[in-house]
């Protein structure tokens, strides 16, 4: 439970995240909240010769009004989207979302960005965004991008920022009065979610995103698609596990995790 040794250096901004990035390349990772890659550390799953903090970057800190969407600084923690009147009135399945995950110590220090960076397909965030057709901003050296939340997410700790690339912002389309679910099966109330569903409306349209799978965050596309057809919630959420590739872990197996994804979809499109 020992981290291997690394060095620590504390970047004042964005550009001098970017640099430093630059700089150590692949061996450094950035820190923002710590409560994803700290663990991994001291497992020795990761080992970064270099540790770049960004936590105290407040110019990625806020949730703005912008337009049709509403902008979320990467740095912004959960406990910020738990009690933003903003997102309780746009994009209330983000707030709720929020207050689900973890405890209120892990809320108070984890962030959005960090949450979607890691890129852990047991996380509920990522499904949320994924299911509300989120999209990222990432600042590199050559300068910003926006990569769509069904591009971002590549594999099992895995996204689509390069190396020297940080994340800063997180674009999602505003909801208002349309309707919403989420739910997460999970042995205690603060464990990683057995299965976890994200599902929105969306002016007749509707996207349903699972949480642990596959190797990545999913959208149940042939759920959303017989939806579309008119088709009911029973026979739409039968299709929920088609494209899913569920681990089989000491919490589930693959088999029981395709049961319970075509349960909580059902629950999900009878609520919406």
């Amino acid at each position: 439970m020992i981290p291997a040794p690394f060095d620590y250096v504390r970047a004042g901004s964005v550009d001098e995240a970017v640099s430093l990035l630059g700089r150590h390349g692949e061996d450094a990772k950035l820190l923002a909240g710590g409560h994803s890659l700290l663990p991994l550390m001291k497992l020795r799953v990761a080992a970064p010769a270099v540790l770049i903090d960004v936590g105290r970057l407040a110019e990625l800190r806020y949730v703005r009004d912008a337009g049709d969407q509403v902008a979320i600084g990467a740095m912004t923690r959960h406990r910020d989207l738990e009690t933003s009147e903003l997102l309780g009135r746009e994009v209330p399945l983000l707030r709720h979302a929020a207050a689900q995950v973890g405890d209120p110590q892990v809320r108070h220090r984890g962030t959005l960005g960090g949450s979607l960076a890691h890129a852990d397909p047991a996380a509920d965030l990522p499904a949320v965004i994924l299911a509300l057709d989120g999209t990222m901003v990432a600042q590199g050296p050559g300068g910003r991008r926006t990569i769509p939340a069904s591009e971002f997410f590549r594999s099992i700790f895995e996204s689509a920022l390069a190396p020297d690339e940080v994340l800063t912002e997180v674009r999602v389309p505003k909801v208002p009065g349309q309707r919403w679910a989420f739910s997460k099966f999970n042995q205690r109330a603060q464990d990683w979610a057995i299965v976890g569903v994200a599902a929105q409306r969306r002016d007749g349209d509707v996207g349903v995103a699972l949480v642990h799978m596959g190797q990545t965050p999913l959208r149940a596309a042939e759920t959303e698609a017989a939806v579309r057809q008119g088709a009911g919630p029973a026979d739409a959420s039968a299709l929920a596990d088609r494209g899913t590739d569920p681990p089989g872990d000491l919490s589930a197996s693959p088999e029981y995790r395709r049961h319970l994804a075509r349960v909580l979809v059902r629950r999900a499109l009878e609520r919406l």
